[in-house]
């Protein structure tokens, strides 16, 4: 996400690397670059303007540390002032309400309502351990009722049917009857249009007159552009919004206009989707999205999706053969599916600090995913002496398993060279004497 943002940002920062101290010279022609790469990327002006005065405020002047060279303090003022443009601190939805908290998704036509709110509704009951129903409010759209049924089906949320023809008494008898069923969220699809126009406006002000609404949240295309800033800015004049809920960044290189939303409507971005799948749904936060554009990673994300996707006991049982000795091609097999746990290959090593160009090179991804399941197909070919001892596969047996998975002797022996060198790498590790430490469950 924010490819080209990155790139042009990250090489920026390049130029200022070895100088021995920060000057006008050498700011004023980084934030020139800066400011050109933040425009193509569809940056609000206004939002451009603003940011670069604020860098170069905080840059002229300042005293490099004897520690930290100037190209690193430019990227540090840079980060934190892109932090405080994205809202500075993480806002999460207003939950801590008497039940059911109303929810109601608003947006124009296409924006992902629908498919965010299944997303929304997974994330609140298997993350927030809630019990999350849904409404379609939407009457306009043919089988959009039927669509959210489909999806609250699929996610194992519930629904809840229309009982009117008029949009107003269908969100009141919701609510009664999310109230009555003993939910503690009710999620409310609302209709969109391809424009915002006066129909729409009216019918979500009405909406929120009906019954109380603790969650506006608007839901931003990242790939709508410029019109994403008009959209955020009616949709908070107008109705009144608490939150933007950014979807499709995934298949955004540029994204700028979406994230000029914050500092246009002063509402918090709250939620972001990036992919199709339902578990693809992610809070927030300004300091993590941040580092991410720079080029810096998210560990943090990284092993929270890590402690949620990998089983305590199996990672247990891994962490402790990081001696070295127990470590065998059954662990080497549990370990990349492990990882393919985390969600896509692109998404993983782009949160990991140093490795997000590898993203860019598709050719490499998909070699790199191909390996990956070439080494997955090896394993599985040998038997349950040789995954355990790898010093028995001698050119025979070699020969038997490329045959049985459909590789070569080449591609086995390629496999066992990674093989040494991760338990070689974990059996460094299991020295630490701080093994215990390695992995921590909450």
């Amino acid at each position: 996400m924010f490819e080209k943002i990155t790139d042009k940002i990250t090489g920026s920062f390049k130029k200022l690397r070895g100088n021995s101290v920060i000057t006008n010279e050498n700011i004023d022609e980084a934030l020139k670059e800066i400011r050109l790469s933040l425009l193509e990327a569809d940056v609000n002006f206004k939002v451009v303007k603003s940011l670069v005065e604020s860098i170069k405020e905080s840059a002229i002047g300042q005293d490099v540390l004897k520690s930290v060279s100037p190209g690193e303090q430019f990227v540090k003022i840079f980060n934190d002032e892109l932090v405080k443009m994205l809202g500075n601190d993480t806002e999460y939805l207003n939950l801590k309400v008497s039940p059911p908290a109303v929810i109601m998704m608003v947006g124009l036509q296409g924006s992902g309502k629908t498919t965010t709110a299944a997303k929304l509704s997974k994330y609140l009951k298997e993350k927030e351990k809630r019990n999350p129903c849904m409404l379609s409010a939407d009457i306009y759209r043919p089988a959009a009722i039927e669509q959210l049924k489909i999806l609250s089906q699929q996610v194992s949320v519930g629904f809840i049917e229309n009982s009117s023809e008029e949009v107003v008494d269908i969100c009141k008898n919701g609510f009664q009857t999310a109230y009555n069923k003993g939910y503690d969220t009710l999620i409310i699809d609302t209709a969109g249009r391809l424009q915002i126009d006066e129909s729409m406006i009216n019918e979500l002000k009405s909406i929120k007159s009906s019954i109380q609404i603790h969650e506006t949240l608007l839901i931003i295309d990242s790939m709508l552009g410029q019109e994403a800033i008009n959209v955020a800015k009616t949709f908070n004049d107008e109705v009144g919004i608490d939150g933007i809920t950014l979807t499709k960044l995934d298949g955004d290189a540029r994204g700028g206009a979406a994230l000029s939303a914050k500092f246009i409507t002063g509402k918090p971005i709250k939620l972001y989707g990036h992919g199709e799948r339902m578990d693809m749904l992610e809070i927030f936060h300004p300091d993590r999205m941040a580092s991410r554009i720079l080029g810096m990673g998210d560990i943090v994300s990284l092993v929270e999706k890590s402690s949620e996707a990998i089983d305590k006991k199996e990672a247990e049982e891994l962490t402790g053969k990081l001696d070295g000795n127990n470590f065998n091609l059954n662990d080497f097999k549990d370990a990349i599916k492990s990882m393919n746990k985390l969600g896509s290959l692109k998404s993983t090593l782009s949160m990991i600090p140093g490795l997000g160009d590898l993203t860019k090179d598709e050719n490499a991804m998909e070699q790199a995913k191909k390996e990956m399941k070439t080494t997955v197909a090896i394993i599985d070919s040998m038997t349950k002496q040789e995954r355990e001892n790898h010093a028995i596969l001698d050119g025979s047996r070699r020969k038997r398993i490329a045959s049985g998975s459909g590789t070569s002797v080449q591609d086995i022996n390629k496999l066992i060279k990674k093989f040494l060198q991760m338990k070689k790498m974990s059996k460094n590790l299991g020295k630490m004497k701080n093994k215990k430490n390695l992995l921590k469950f909450n």
